[in-house]
């Protein structure tokens, strides 16, 4: 399920800068590709991480009770602030490294790819 999420969110990421070519060329598709995967990576990564999780609780067969929910939800935790801080890390990597960001289409593509995130789960 979190990685239909995340092929969507790749998905509106492309349509997007797609329509960033169209509109304003080749440095607002890069910007908004750019823009958008800098969101869609990490939610990939930390969906990774949920099912890594999920798997881990069901391999063992017996529970004995000793914390294993408090240890999933410390590394729920972790693993959300271990995405937003890589976003907003990629985010600034491409602020300084990228020569002529297009703004506009950067910033349209991060919404549309946070927004297809909660549509995605809405859907379901």
């Amino acid at each position: 399920m979190l990685l239909r999420v995340v092929a969507a969110q790749i998905l509106t990421s492309l349509l997007v800068a797609a329509g960033a070519w169209l509109i304003g060329g080749y440095r607002a598709a890069v910007s908004s590709l750019l823009g958008g995967l800098a969101c869609a990576l990490p939610n990939g990564l930390f969906a990774l991480n949920l099912a890594w999780l999920g798997h881990m609780r069901r391999s063992r067969a017996v529970d004995d009770g000793s914390g294993r929910a408090s240890a999933c939800a410390v590394a729920l935790l972790v693993g959300e602030f271990l995405k937003v801080v890589l976003t907003i890390g990629l985010l600034v990597l491409i602020a300084r490294t990228v020569r002529d960001v297009v703004w506009s289409a950067l910033i349209v593509a991060v919404s549309a790819v946070l927004l297809m995130q909660g549509a995605a789960l809405i859907r379901r």
